[in-house]
């Protein structure tokens, strides 16, 4: 089985407490910052803590359709949410599981770092290709794009 890390970060004018309540609030805010992407995220075993089960469904003309995930991590002192997909076709016949840890780290200059690690856990001899890898981090990258602008426009909101 390979084990396949991949990172993505970014830096914010955003404090990272703000980002991370931003996040924390994820089934809310995704399909509305990105409707093109999100159509619906629900929870389908759970209380929205760790150990809830979510399942996303895509926005039409996506080319994925669904996935489900659980809650690993939500750690209000460290600023981490984590959380691993392990059903749907998100995971292209060959990934068993795709782990994702995401860091909201403070910056002296009042901002922060958001860093993504993700873990994809093939299936048998497969692995992923460079360029399946690269849709992910951008997925993930333009999502976080739209939760920062969207907490640019509305700082109340977090």
């Amino acid at each position: 089985m390979a084990v396949i890390t991949a990172e993505i970060e970014f830096t914010s004018s955003l404090p990272a407490s703000k980002l991370f309540k931003a996040f924390s609030d994820f089934d809310n805010i995704g399909p509305k910052v990105e409707p093109e992407t999100y159509k619906s995220i629900n929870i389908v075993q759970g209380d929205g803590g760790v150990g809830t089960i979510k399942s996303i469904t895509y926005a039409d003309g996506y080319p994925v359709k669904d996935l489900k995930n659980k809650i690993d991590v939500i750690d209000t002192t460290n600023l981490c949410i984590g959380y691993t997909v392990f059903e749907g076709d998100a995971l292209m016949g060959i990934i068993e599981t795709a782990t994702h840890l995401i860091k909201f780290i403070p910056s002296s200059n009042g901002g922060s770092v958001y860093k993504h690690t993700m873990e994809f856990k093939c299936k048998g001899d497969s692995k992923l290709s460079e360029d399946q890898i690269n849709v992910v981090k951008a997925g993930c990258g333009k999502t976080f794009k739209a939760i920062e602008s969207y907490v640019h426009a509305h700082p109340e909101a977090y």
